[in-house]
């Protein structure tokens, strides 16, 4: 009974960890919150919930199925998210939020459901503000979509594989959004967060 459990986990495990080789999720998530963590001063990581572990399976065979996905898990961390095109990419970013911080306070600016910022209503800015909120909303979208880019680049993942890096990307964004910023659900309406 007991191999007849085992064998099918260790099965589903290591294709789950097939899977994550050609394109490694976790660690392009970690990057994510780190890195939106690091340009706009989002909150700290949240607590991760511990898996509920089966008493079907003899402790010696939990041990062996948590070395093997840990070298696996080992082999995907190495994400490089740190050469200089990624780096410039991330200060730029950085140096902007500054500036557009007050506009997604006043909900001028908010994060649409693809993680990209754009101008909800101009309502309250003089013409020259307009204008201001508009350039930064376009660059920061323009430094965005490099940066997953980059990312992919600088980890020999396929280009195909970039939107995958933005949805990733996303959710970390609306995630670190700070309380009262407009954030757009997945069918588009808009609600402050």
């Amino acid at each position: 009974m007991l191999r007849k459990i085992s064998f099918p986990l260790i099965f589903l495990l290591s294709a789950c960890v097939t899977v994550n080789i050609y394109f490694p999720a976790a660690a392009v998530e970690r990057a994510a919150d780190q890195i939106v963590k690091e340009t706009w001063g989002g909150p700290a990581e949240p607590v991760k919930k511990e898996q509920p572990r089966s008493s079907l399976i003899r402790p010696a065979t939990v041990a062996a199925i948590f070395r093997f996905v840990d070298e696996a898990h080992a082999q995907e961390a190495d994400i490089n998210v740190s050469n200089p095109a990624i780096r410039a990419l991330k200060d730029s970013i950085k140096n902007r939020s500054d500036s557009i911080k007050p506009f997604m306070d006043r909900g001028n600016v908010g994060i649409t459901r693809d993680g990209l910022l754009t101008v909800r209503t101009t309502e309250g800015l003089n013409l020259k503000e307009r204008a201001e909120v508009q350039q930064l909303v376009d660059a920061e979208n323009r430094d965005r979509e490099a940066l997953y880019l980059e990312i992919a680049k600088a980890n020999n993942i396929a280009r195909e594989s970039v939107p995958k890096i933005k949805t990733i990307f996303a959710k970390s964004w609306i995630e670190q959004a700070q309380p009262g910023w407009w954030i757009q659900d997945p069918q588009g309406n808009w609600k402050k967060k």
